[in-house]
């Protein structure tokens, strides 16, 4: 097997960072397949796109391959077992891989799931109704559909909840890196390329708990409450004539035209024009109402249904065995690599130096080197087609 920069660094990092890494590839071997498992159960052969293995069109370095998909309007279904079974309790979840878009991608999934299920975890059927603990990573539709979804199982509701506010997600066609923290005190963090986009408490940013207040259901708005704030005035009255005034009159500068012959034309009439003295339907003005109480607030009690939940952040309370991706992509391209789950951000952040840090300044040098050629290769062809042919050599001499 060849070696590359990132694999020798990382045989030196197993050591060195004290947390327990749960799940690492960096598909940089043949036998990556035999670890991962295709959902031929889910969909039928002809819906499912197939993986890729390559480093892709541009790279830090052609031995450091992911797994890209390469057929477009497919599914893509792949799922592996964690090296060991992650459980919360008082530790840290990290989930991090990298994720690089060399297609101009306009619809498509590129996130993560980390599963629960253990041994009963079924990887043939594994799909878009598999449940989940934690859903992550980038997905683009359109223009105006741009995030990094960060949806977090709650036991307590039974449910999977979507983050409240839309986390930002890179849409350029180089690698990115995208890292989800989950603490054991609720707060959590999401990183892009190891910098901070979104941090906070769980219970603000996701609809963890039930509100804390509700409306008083034996309360509603009094009958003789006045809301309404303004009010037409009483004492304006519509003038004498007002309503006298036609919304249209004949153009009094128009004239028959000397041609008219009433016998073979009939009798003229002058066009029609806005009256410039129609004022429209007549409205009283409108005044201060001198009943008006404001606006009507619902009065508020505390939810008796109402509960803290300490254990937000144990996503993984019945414990999560295994990593999958569950993608649509109608537009394909999307390379993934450089997976790490760990209950370490020491360690996640070691792992970023060597893989994805070691790699980026190559890849994007490449990547400027190859849209040179590009422009290059266009401005040619516009040289080869642009300007007027030469007449002159074409037996058109003065005639033209």
């Amino acid at each position: 097997m060849k070696l590359t920069f990132a694999t020798t660094v990382l045989s030196a990092l197993v050591s060195s960072v004290a947390g327990e890494y749960l799940f690492k590839e960096d598909f940089n071997d043949e036998g990556w397949a035999s670890r991962w498992t295709v959902p031929t159960g889910w969909k039928g052969k002809d819906e499912l796109g197939e993986w890729k293995h390559t480093a892709g069109d541009w790279h830090g370095d052609n031995g450091d391959k992911g797994i890209q998909t390469s057929v477009d309007a497919k599914h893509y279904g792949l799922s592996a077992p964690l090296a060991k079974t992650f459980t919360s309790g008082d530790n840290t979840l990290v989930i991090q891989y990298s994720v690089k878009h060399e297609q101009d991608l306009d619809c498509g999934g590129a996130y993560i799931k980390l599963l629960p299920g253990g041994d009963k975890f079924d990887a043939v059927n594994f799909g878009g109704d598999t449940p989940y603990a934690i859903m992550f990573g980038p997905d683009v539709c359109g223009s105006s559909n741009k995030r990094t979804h960060v949806i977090l199982h709650s036991f307590l509701k039974d449910d999977n909840l979507l983050i409240k506010k839309d986390v930002p997600t890179e849409t350029d066609d180089l690698t990115h890196l995208y890292t989800l923290i989950i603490n054991p005190d609720n707060t959590f963090e999401v990183r892009v390329d190891n910098k901070a986009v979104r941090e906070g408490k769980l219970e603000d940013e996701f609809d963890f708990l039930l509100p804390k207040e509700i409306k008083d259901p034996d309360s509603s708005k009094p009958e003789d409450w006045v809301d309404q704030k303004k009010i037409a005035d009483p004492e304006d009255v519509k003038p004498e004539g007002y309503d006298d005034q036609p919304e249209e009159i004949a153009d009094p500068e128009a004239s028959k035209p000397d041609d008219w012959d009433d016998e073979d034309d009939g009798e003229w009439e002058p066009p029609m024009i806005d009256n410039p003295d129609f004022e429209g339907e007549w409205e009283a003005k409108m005044i201060e109402n001198p009943e008006y109480k404001g606006k009507w607030e619902h009065p508020m009690i505390a939810n008796p249904d109402f509960t803290e939940d300490p254990d937000m952040y144990k996503v993984c309370k019945d414990g999560c065995s295994h990593v999958g991706f569950e993608l649509w992509q109608v537009k394909t391209g999307t390379l993934f690599d450089d997976i790490i789950v760990t209950d370490s951000i020491e360690e996640a952040e070691e792992y970023a130096k060597a893989t994805f840090f070691a790699k980026k300044d190559a890849e994007k040098e490449m990547y400027d080197k190859i849209q040179e050629e590009k422009r290059a290769e266009m401005g040619d062809s516009d040289d080869d087609e642009g300007g007027m042919p030469d007449f002159d050599g074409m037996g058109m001499g003065d005639e033209f």
